[in-house]
């Protein structure tokens, strides 16, 4: 929901002067000369402290630019602002767009002219001039510009909507949490909510342009996106929007009676000037979009849909692979990895397949599952202070658009504010609730994200969003505590991970196969029904929707997952007894969100500290 605007190119043009000034002292690397009347010794001790004073300079000037940089792009949308600064004039931001902006292919192009200037200025710094921390940053940075350039030309493929994860099935929540800190945050809290028809209508307006363009929803996702908007035509007395926005405004502090009663009006106003507007104008113009999308398919049969497929798996998963063929390579390896291991385990134990369909973990409330879970951790995890987590529900209305469960990220100033929603719709949500907070609180999204905040670390960073890490490290957590003392017999919990594991690296394999092989419908069902007796038509048809609706989605999970994974089977390898989970863990932990090309190498150079053999490891990235 990002609405870009022109970044300051004069910051880094100015970095990229300085740094050049600094670096003219030191001519081309030959050994300069010495000027007559004075000792070798003593021009090289002069050179040399004006070498290392000029390098403190570069670096202070570094670190300065990549905070100007990051205080001109957080801004871009109030939204991104807020849940990323809870007070943003402490940082000094004062003056921002109050709206949710637009979405148009205008916006993309434009974003691709501001990345291409800055990376253009960020090649031409000389990294042997800043500290390892930086150079991280520069090269992560540099990373995510080059993966963001590769989409130039395909601005209308992307898909802002989709049943379950589109932005109007997720903007709701996010405004339902929007935090109210002081009384400027509910003036920009209405401020946004009296946008969100205009917001809506460029994005109608984007859904037509691509139809016009031969990129159209195709009628059956069209249906399932209009009927996520239904869910949003809600009564302003009587809603989640109404009853979310009353509790939060108990939290500001020195508001009488009387102005609480009128933001109340106000907001009840928004919501029937605005929102139920909002989502009323979009399924109309949806509705008048049928017929129009002839692709009822993957991204294949567009023009460029491989070509698009490619950019969207490495922006989502940022992998350490060559390209998709090794990628799916690796994921099936993994996968016969884990049907192995479930043939093995139900072979040797014969009672453990029914027992799958009728588990329970030992512990049900939230709160104690939580608590549960740090203290078993400490032993595999680095410890991170104190904190707060809030246990909400997703709101009724809500349970069957949403995901079974989501932490919202915190802001970097306010590391208390943590929120994990559950939602009660999905049966499976509670019958894994002690697993599913693994993935959203501890050791997973919450307990990550606090950590990495905690860490001196660029701000830049933590704009950035390299969500395959993220999701990989929730998921790779997530099947860690199937082998903690959770109530189930070992063998159950381990079954119950690879089964997992396996079914994850399933709709993963079918999201290549339909995106960049061209798999239609019948395809995948005849696979699901050969290869798995899986031949309910309404299950079919719903992965199969889901899959074309957000490709890359569950790559995005599985893949992040497979190369921690197969990092950590490296690791185990080459350290052997020396090998700890903790120091593991803390490695990804330290070095934080990041594409896998990038992290691999930096992986490599860990082994060889941790007392590793003196030969080079043999890489086992995936694909590799």
């Amino acid at each position: 929901m990002r609405q870009r605007k022109q970044t300051c190119l004069s910051i880094i043009l100015s970095l990229l002067l300085t740094i050049s000034l600094i670096t003219g002292c030191t001519g081309t690397g030959q050994t300069p000369g010495f000027s007559a009347g004075s000792s070798p010794q003593a021009e090289s001790a002069a050179y040399y402290e004006k070498y290392k004073e000029n390098t403190l300079n570069a670096q202070k000037d570094f670190d300065r630019i990549m905070e100007e940089l990051f205080l001109s792009e957080v801004d871009n949308s109030l939204i991104t602002l807020h849940y990323t600064l809870a007070d943003p004039s402490a940082f000094g931001i004062t003056d921002y767009d109050r709206t949710l902006g637009t979405y148009t292919a205008d916006d993309s192009r434009n974003a691709i002219k501001d990345a291409k200037a800055i990376k253009v200025q960020l090649d031409a710094i000389d990294k042997r001039l800043l500290r390892e921390d930086q150079i991280l940053t520069h090269t992560i940075l540099s990373s995510y510009l080059s993966t963001m350039l590769a989409s130039e030309g395909m601005e209308l493929y992307d898909q802002p909507l989709s049943s379950s994860l589109g932005i109007q099935a997720q903007l709701p929540m996010l405004l339902s949490e929007y935090a109210f800190y002081s009384k400027q945050d509910v003036e920009d809290y209405l401020s946004l909510l009296a946008s969100i028809d205009t917001y809506y209508a460029s994005i109608a307006a984007y859904e037509k342009e691509r139809a016009d363009a031969g990129l159209g929803l195709c009628d059956v996702s069209l249906d399932r996106i209009i009927k996520s908007c239904n869910a949003y035509l809600i009564d302003a007395d009587h809603s989640f929007m109404a009853e979310t926005f009353t509790e939060r405004l108990e939290q500001v502090e020195g508001l009488t009676q009387e102005e609480k009663d009128a933001y109340i009006a106000r907001n009840h106003a928004a919501i029937d000037q605005h929102f139920v507007p909002a989502y009323q104008n979009l399924i109309e113009s949806l509705t008048q979009l049928k017929g129009t999308g002839s692709n009822d398919k993957g991204l294949y049969y567009y023009p460029e849909g491989r070509k698009y497929y490619q950019y969207l798996v490495n922006s989502y998963t940022g992998t350490s692979c060559q390209d998709i063929p090794s990628l799916k390579t690796a994921i099936s390896t993994q996968m016969l990895e884990d049907l192995a291991a479930m043939d093995k385990l139900l072979t040797e134990n014969r009672g453990l397949a029914g027992k799958m369909y009728s588990y329970a973990f030992s512990l049900t409330d939230p709160n104690q599952i939580l608590e549960n879970l740090r203290s078993q951790c400490r032993e595999d995890f680095p410890a991170i202070d104190d904190y707060v987590c809030n246990i909400k529900n997703v709101p009724a209305a809500l349970e069957g658009t949403l995901s079974p469960a989501f932490y919202l990220t915190v802001p970097i100033d306010r590391p208390q504010d943590n929120s994990i929603y559950i939602n009660n719709g999905s049966t499976s949500t509670n019958k894994n609730l002690f697993s599913t907070l693994a993935h959203e609180g501890y050791p997973g999204h919450m307990y990550q994200t606090l950590y990495f905040n905690s860490q001196n670390t660029a701000n830049i960073r933590k704009l950035l969003s390299f969500s395959s890490y993220t999701e990989g490290w929730a998921t790779y957590v997530e099947y860690y505590s199937y082998g903690l003392d959770n109530g189930l017999d070992q063998d159950l919990g381990e079954l119950l991970k690879h089964n997992a594991a396996f079914t994850l690296s399933l709709y993963a394999m079918l999201d290549i196969s339909i995106h960049y092989e061209g798999w239609d419908l019948n395809q995948m069902s005849e696979y699901l029904n050969h290869y798995f007796r899986i031949n309910d038509g309404s299950v079919i048809s719903s992965i199969y929707y889901d899959i074309v609706e957000n490709p890359a989605n569950y790559l995005e999970y599985y893949v992040g997952y497979l190369e921690i994974l197969n990092m950590q089977k490296e690791a185990k390898k080459v350290l052997g007894p020396d090998y700890t989970d903790l120091e593991f863990n803390r490695f990804l932990l330290d070095i934080g969100p990041a594409p896998f090309s990038v992290i691999k190498p930096y992986f490599n150079e860990w082994l060889l500290e941790q007392n590793a053999p003196s030969q080079e490891p043999e890489s086992s990235a995936p694909g590799s």
